[in-house]
């Protein structure tokens, strides 16, 4: 199973990424051994990500990963440095398992440089000299560390930019077989020196020194098409056996006919893919430490029990062996006992050792060991047969009792690893369970929402943000609108001068609802729009226009009787599904939402909604008006309608 991206993934994936060109960066995230996450704001898409994993794969993930809340110390620095920093251009340094992007702000300019080979980096790099990194390191012939100068590796053999006379001269330069001279040579890596010999036909086993000038060219014209055919027609296609991915590629391989193909339509949807069956493989296979100690201990006691229960029997049967002898241990005991006062140790040894079922005797311990009705057994001769029987009886009750603390152990060992196990099925099914938020825009700062006619309306949230929707967005061509109301939001409808008046009831019953009259529970409020050149920041003299109002010059278009009704529902906007927050008009092709009226009881439905919408709680609770909420009518298909859909 591949282990890391090769060459020719990174240049399909750095093709990807000149989409990102022109972006600003938004957030940094770093967490764990070689985690890093950048933000980015893209202009008419919104946010996307764009994740370095585990220091050796970059892709841009279909949904963002859960991010640590305090940032990290290199996380911390690279915001400081490159916060809202335009994104340039995006570039492979040669062949090489590098990518370069260019970011520019008003200090100067930036290259942010991800290695993919020798361990993995994230290098911040301005005027040739590195910034900071994300580990520091000493090689033979350049140091990756703050304050050094940023050295490139060493130049190795580009295959995507190599004439027949260079592939050529650096095959023949090797004393390898073909494969090996492909892989490292001629710089494709394994996976492609193996396809370039199926596509060709030959023995990848073959000395490269017995491979004929002809049978060269063919392998360089065969790697010409695949480079094409990465760099101008990727195909990212995923290589399966029995259903799970065992390799990837930016195009079609020969060298795996044997396993089932899938198309994707970007290498980042295809890596992401790939990760994820990963993680829940490593998931699958997991076993939590404490668990895992757990089962060692409960091991453990389980194989101390069963030699206790063995022993408890095995002074079972000795004692019942004596009464099953009865004669012959009797008179055994009875012998020694007489002459053990009459003879030497020796003699009585000699004499002992002719008696056929005796195996030992020690007169110095009294002792003597027999085979009684197929049971080994030692005895005291000093003592008769019922003394001895019950000296065993007494250690097998001893040894009983040590299995029954050992059971009691046992169990408790038991309980304590079935209450671990439920804890950690708890959390994996909150985790299976737990809502993923959706795509997210540039204009979710804002509150907004779509109109029926397809139109971006968005509004400040507080004073800041009032401000800034007015000063950033509200351009010719679009219209402002504001509720009669002191203290109301800024709206603004972008390419509101071509909106229905449909729309611009919309904007306007937006506007109020956004207002303190949905907090002073109203039930109808007016509100008005305006052309952009009516709106001002300029006071009248001897005035003050505070921080995020504005002033309305000329006449006020008013739409009366607004009804304080929302509608919070799902919808589809730019392929992608949101949860919006907007007059009801805007919901009518839509069959999942909510009506909903100020509140006249404490508390909000945020959290109910979002668990019928399955998203986070938090994506519902930013979108909803200021105080109280109330549903006051609910469309939803019937369960039966869902099944079928499904």
């Amino acid at each position: 199973m591949k282990k890391e991206m090769s060459s020719f993934d990174v240049r399909s994936i750095v093709t990807e990424m000149a989409a990102l060109e022109g972006a600003h960066m938004d957030k940094i995230y770093h967490w764990g051994a070689g985690n890093v996450l950048f933000r980015l704001n893209v202009q008419g898409e919104g946010k996307k990500e764009l994740f370095f994993k585990d220091k050796k794969w970059l892709y841009c993930p279909s949904v963002k990963p859960e991010t640590p809340t305090l940032p990290t110390s290199f996380a911390s620095f690279l915001r400081k440095y490159i916060d809202n920093a335009r994104v340039g251009k995006v570039r492979q340094v040669g062949f090489d398992r590098i990518v370069e992007m260019e970011l520019s702000k008003s200090d100067g300019d930036y290259r942010l440089i991800f290695e993919m080979f020798g361990g993995g980096n994230v290098l911040l790099v301005k005027d040739g000299t590195i910034l900071n990194c994300l580990i520091q390191k000493t090689w033979k012939d350049r140091k990756t560390r703050p304050g050094e100068p940023y050295l490139m590796p060493k130049t190795r053999f580009d295959p995507t930019d190599s004439s027949e006379e260079d592939f050529l001269r650096s095959f023949r330069a090797s004393d390898s077989d073909c494969v090996r001279t492909l892989a490292t040579s001629v710089n494709l890596g394994g996976q492609y020196a193996e396809e370039v010999c199926k596509r060709v036909g030959i023995d990848k086993s073959t000395p490269a020194s017995q491979v004929d000038d002809g049978t060269v060219a063919k392998m360089y014209a065969v790697m010409r098409d695949i480079v094409n055919h990465v760099v101008a027609d990727p195909e990212p296609t995923a290589f399966l056996k029995d259903g799970q991915i065992q390799d990837l590629a930016p195009i079609d391989m020969m060298s795996h006919e044997d396993l089932e193909k899938q198309r994707y339509e970007s290498m980042s949807k295809l890596i992401d893919t790939f990760l994820v069956q990963i993680q829940e493989d490593e998931e699958e296979a997991f076993v939590d430490p404490r668990v895992e100690k757990l089962n060692k201990r409960i091991a453990k006691q389980e194989e101390t029990l069963e030699e206790y229960r063995e022993q408890c029997e095995v002074y079972r049967r000795k004692a019942e062996a004596l009464y099953t002898d009865y004669a012959r241990v009797s008179e055994l005991l009875t012998v020694l006992l007489e002459q053990s006062s009459k003879l030497t140790w020796d003699k009585l040894k000699e004499g002992a050792s002719k008696i056929p079922f005796v195996s030992a005797i020690d007169p110095s311990k009294n002792a003597v060991t027999g085979t009684f009705a197929g049971e080994t057994v030692t005895l005291d001769y000093t003592k008769n047969i019922d003394a001895n029987a019950s000296d065993l009886y007494q250690r097998g009750k001893a040894v009983g009792e040590k299995a029954k603390n050992a059971e009691t152990a046992l169990n408790e060992s038991r309980a304590e690893l079935a209450k671990l196990e439920k804890g950690i099925a708890k959390i994996k099914a909150e985790m299976a369970s737990k809502a993923q938020p959706t795509k997210q825009f540039w204009f979710e700062r804002y509150k907004w929402f779509i109109t029926t006619g397809g139109r971006l309306v968005i509004a400040g949230r507080d004073a800041h943000t009032n401000d800034n929707v007015v000063k950033k967005h509200l351009k010719e061509g679009d219209l402002y609108a504001h509720a009669d109301v002191h203290g109301a939001p800024s709206v603004i409808i972008k390419d509101g001068a071509k909106a229905s008046n449909d729309e611009l009831r919309e904007a306007c019953l937006f506007a109020l609802a956004q207002s303190k009259s949905w907090i002073a529970a109203l039930a109808e409020g007016t509100a008005f729009w305006a052309y952009p050149d009516q709106v001002s920041k300029t006071p009248n003299p001897g005035e003050f226009v505070p921080r995020g109002a504005f002033i309305i010059r000329g006449k006020r278009n008013y739409e009366h009787h607004l009804p304080l009704e929302l509608a919070v529902g799902e919808i589809y906007y730019q392929n992608a599904r949101k949860v919006m927050c907007g007059p009801v008009s805007c919901f009518e092709k839509s069959d999942r939402y909510f009506v909903i009226k100020p509140g006249k009881k404490t508390g909000r439905m945020s959290n109910e909604m979002a668990k019928r919408f399955d998203v986070p709680e938090e994506e519902v609770s930013r979108i909803l008006p200021p105080g109280d909420v109330e549903i006051v009518r609910e469309v939803w298909p019937r369960d039966d309608e869902e099944s079928e859909g499904q």
